[in-house]
Parts: C-alpha cells; structure tokens; sequence
C-alpha cells in the first residue's frame, strides 16, 4: 500500500481543521440559536404524573414535536400521534409544546426528544427519572418475649425502591445505630429490597417500649412510612407492701397488700413476719395479709415474697398498732386549720370592738364637756346646776330680748 504524499497529507490536516472550526462556529450559532428548543430533565415517582414543557425563544410558524424513549411521536403540535390516554397535551403555543403523562411506570423512565422541523431540525432531549417508591417497612423478631439482660435481634424489611431506599432505627424519639442496610436488585426489575438490622440489650424499662424502622427516600416525605413494635421483655416483681391505711388502730380490722410489677404479673405470694410467727388473727389470702382485729401484739415488720416465674423479690412493712382514741393525721391537720380560722374572727373581733369603745368614749367626754358650759362663773352649787340646765335657753332669752 503507498503513502500518501505530503502534499496530499497537508491538504487533510487542513481540511480538519476547517471541519473543526466549522463545528466550533456552529456551536456558537447553536447555542444564541432563536429556533433551538429548550427543555429540562424531570423526577417523577412510580404513579405521579410529569409535565415535559419545550419551549423556543423564537416562533418562525415551525410546529414542535415530542417523542418517547422508543422516537415514538406522541404529539405534533396539537395532534395526539400516540393512542395512550395517560399521555395528554398541556398547552400548544406557537412558542410552546407541553404534554402530561399520568400513572407514570418505571418503564416510562428514558429520555424525551422535542424536535422543531426548520431547515436544518433542531432538537432537545429531556431525561426522565422514575423513583420506585418503597413498600411499608416490615419487622420481624418481636415473636417472643425476652428475659431482662437478654439480647433481641430485630430485621426490618423494605421492597421496591428505586434508588436504594435507607431504613432508620427509633427507639422513642431516639435515633439508634443499625447495622449497614444490605441491598439487594429484583431480578428482571430495576427495583431494590433493602433489609436492616437492630440488636439490642434489654433491660426491664424497654419492656413496653416502641421501636420504630422509617424508611428514608426521595419519593417520600419524612415519616411517610414507618413500623413501630413494642418490645416484651420479662422481668422479676419490684415488690412493695401498701396498708389499707395509715393509721391502724386496736381493735379494727386491718389488712396489708402486696404489690408485685413485674413481667409477668406475680403468681404466688408468701407473708411471714420478721423475727416471729404471724399473728393467730393475721390470715394470708394470696397478695392480702388480712387482720380480724388488730392488737398492739401484732406491732412488727412483715415481709411479702412475690414470684412470677422469672424471679422473686421480698418488701417490707413495719405495723405500728395506735390506740383507739387515735386521731388521723389528716383530722389533726384539718382541726388546726379550723382552729387557726376561730382564732383569726376572735381577733378582728377584739379589734373592732376595742375602736368602737374608743369612739363612743371620746364622743361622750365631748358631750358632757358642752352640758358643762355657763356654770364655770355661777357663785354656788344651785345656780351652777341652773345654768347648765337652762343656759342654751337664757342664751336664747337674751337673743331674743336684744332683737
């Protein structure tokens, strides 16, 4: 095979690079183009509906077109070219073609051609995503309850995501560490399961306690899908004895409770007295320690063993017996309060009546003082009396005579 000669060679180069340049300057046209369709990329999840708009600066009277991942026209300006009713037309301007397409599939995932038929066509693309939208979480490992100090391994478990769903762990409002979610593809589907797990050491005050799996994806808003499962875990009574009430007085009946909480609840109970036998009155009756009658004898510390199956767990009350005549403390309390008010109107009452005695003793002194006037210059006893009985009139007498 003969080379090419230099000149021959030389004069290829050349034509490259005029290649070159041209495409470089078309470039520019294109892009300052008035007649170039614009369009953009669109998300949309499983079912939704999504809106491709392609627009252009400039209307020489061309007609747009949209075509599917398959270059199957869909529309022509305003003409339907494709029979399927999920696809509808928006708005057709001479400017403007924009189409709808509902109950949107994975299958309609691709990319989108606008075209506008000028000389040369100019075209746009615009790239559809379809979001698989996940299944309800589902979780598995509350099958049976777990002793206090155990371990508990829960699974939680989503299908059809696209992308790959995150599951999150709660316990309450607390976020906890899982492990790392494991995906797995669906055969011949361009969907993901995604599976997640969760161990955790209990304790008795998880018993009762929701723990939650939310799945996290673009497709949904936060808390859209979630599972919450309470946990059961076993654990021995917490024993306390509470009396029927808190003054027992000799000669009364009487009983004692026992309460156990416990997971489960207690199935037997145990009463015996510390240091002694139980009173020949005291009877047992399962979580009830009943007295017929009480008697200062029966004073002493009494203990309650409850059992549940998971463990036992002993309380104590010590019983102090009053005597009859005994007053509740609530009753003393109550009396003070009265007492207290009494004494409070006895006092105001002393109050008032010692500035009414006040008042009427000043008013009485300035009375008298009045009576008095006109006898200070009588010369005797007789005309002093006189002149207090009478003198307002003689004053009245002289008035009269001088007018």
């Amino acid at each position: 095979m003969a080379l090419p000669s230099a000149p021959s060679t030389l004069w290829s180069v050349s034509l490259l690079t005029v290649l070159f340049a041209a495409v470089v300057h078309s470039n520019i046209i294109f892009d300052d183009d008035p007649l170039q369709p614009v369009t953009s990329d669109e998300t949309v999840s499983v079912g939704g509906t999504v809106t491709l708009t392609c627009r252009v600066p400039e209307s020489d009277n061309s007609s747009l077109q949209w075509s599917n991942t398959a270059q199957q026209t869909l529309y022509f300006g305003e003409k339907r070219a494709l029979r399927d009713n999920r696809i509808q037309l928006h708005r057709s301007t001479p400017t403007e073609l924009s189409i709808t397409i509902a109950e949107v599939q994975l299958s309609d995932e691709g990319e989108y051609t606008c075209s506008i038929f000028t000389m040369p066509v100019r075209t746009a693309r615009a790239t559809v995503t379809v979001l698989g939208v996940p299944g309800e979480p589902q979780i598995l490992g509350f099958e049976n309850a777990v002793p206090e100090g155990g371990k508990v391994t829960l699974t939680c478990t989503s299908t059809g995501s696209k992308p790959p769903a995150r599951l999150r762990w709660y316990r309450g409002d607390q976020e906890l560490e899982g492990r790392p979610d494991v995906v797995e593809s669906v055969p011949d589907d361009p969907t993901y399961n995604v599976s997640s797990e969760l161990t955790l050491e209990v304790s008795r005050s998880d018993d009762k306690a929701l723990i939650t799996c939310a799945v996290d994806h673009p497709s949904l808003a936060p808390g859209d899908k979630r599972s919450e499962r309470a946990l059961q875990v076993l654990y021995s009574p917490d024993v306390r004895i509470t009396p029927e009430s808190n003054l027992p007085r000799e000669g009364e009946k009487f009983h004692l409770q026992c309460v156990g909480n416990g997971n489960p609840e207690p199935t037997s109970y145990r009463w015996e007295k510390k240091d002694g036998e139980l009173p020949p009155l005291a009877k047992a009756d399962g979580a009830f320690l009943r007295f017929e009658m009480l008697n200062k004898s029966d004073n002493g510390v009494y203990l309650c063993e409850a059992s549940n199956g998971i463990g036992d767990s002993v309380g104590e009350y010590t019983l102090l017996v009053q005597d009859p005549t005994a007053m509740s403390t609530s009753s003393g309390v109550d009396h003070a309060v009265i007492g207290g008010v009494v004494a409070v109107i006895v006092f105001i009452l002393l109050c008032l009546l010692i500035v009414l005695g006040r008042y009427l003793i000043r008013h009485k002194g300035t009375y008298l003082t009045h009576e008095a006037k006109g006898s200070d210059d009588a010369p005797d006893a007789d005309t002093a009396i006189i002149n207090a009985e009478g003198g307002h009139s003689g004053a009245e007498d002289k008035k009269e005579y001088f007018i």
